[in-house]
């Protein structure tokens, strides 16, 4: 089964950037959904970016021309680059990966089934 491990989660201020990595390893990477979860304790998951094997990707509105994700050429690392950070944008942050075909949106990787531990986001003002 395929394993995630999330890193380059950290603190920073309202407009700064960060990017996540996810490395990931476990599966043949033929078909496949990506992407991107974050959750805040006592709120919804909510599903950030989504990324399928097709090469397509979606974004959830409110991280749309901020956030980029992106897979490297050896389909061992996924990232997700965030620019314009904002206090809202807090939270931890988790990859999620589906193999075989299928929906591939940012209300579906919330229910993605293999997921990563976290890395922590955290924006102050």
């Amino acid at each position: 089964a395929a394993q995630l491990v999330e890193s380059g989660g950290g603190s920073v201020q309202t407009g700064g950037s960060l990017t996540l990595s996810c490395r990931v390893s476990g599966d043949e990477f033929k078909n496949y959904c990506m992407g991107w979860v974050r959750q805040v304790p006592g709120q919804e998951r909510e599903g950030v970016a989504a990324l399928s094997s097709d090469g397509s990707t979606e974004y959830r509105d409110s991280v749309k021309g901020r956030f980029t994700i992106s897979l490297n050429n050896e389909k061992t690392i996924l990232y997700l680059q965030m620019n314009s950070l904002q206090p809202e944008d807090t939270a931890m942050y988790h990859c999620a990966y589906r193999g075989g075909v299928g929906f591939c949106f940012p209300f579906t990787v919330t229910r993605l089934p293999i997921e990563g531990q976290g890395t922590q986001v955290t924006v102050s003002s």
